[in-house]
């Protein structure tokens, strides 16, 4: 939540579970999800398991020693009238591209990492 617009809450539930609190077009949203894939420094995927629809995975890519490319694919289902306004505005996309800075300015003010779990969880074949 330190540098996602509007997370309100993130919890690790157990190894392949987290609990999200988002507010967004007003409204505040919860939702579960599991985490179906992680290999430390290279990929995580996710799939909700309960409230908003929603999926995605974001990649690290080392160019050289000192720069990676992020990239992140998500996909929801807006729902109610503000979301599909939203949405068709391009919200989301200005949304994610604010939190990838945050996140690139985080991670550059780090010296080392946080300490966090960070196991791996292989994919179901």
């Amino acid at each position: 939540p330190q540098f996602m617009d509007g997370v309100e809450e993130v919890r690790q539930i157990d190894e392949t579970h987290v609990h999200w609190v988002v507010a967004f077009g007003g409204s505040r949203h919860e939702w579960d999800a599991e985490i179906t894939e992680q290999l430390p420094d290279e990929r995580v995927a996710w799939q909700n398991t309960d409230g908003k629809d929603n999926a995605g995975v974001v990649t690290f890519h080392k160019l050289d020693d000192g720069r990676s490319r992020v990239m992140v694919q998500m996909d929801f289902v807006p729902e109610g009238i503000k979301e599909k306004v939203g949405d068709k505005l391009g919200a989301p996309d200005r949304r994610v591209k604010g939190d990838l800075k945050r996140f690139k300015e985080l991670i550059e003010s780090h010296s080392s990492e946080t300490g966090a779990w960070r196991g791996e969880v292989p994919r179901d074949s």
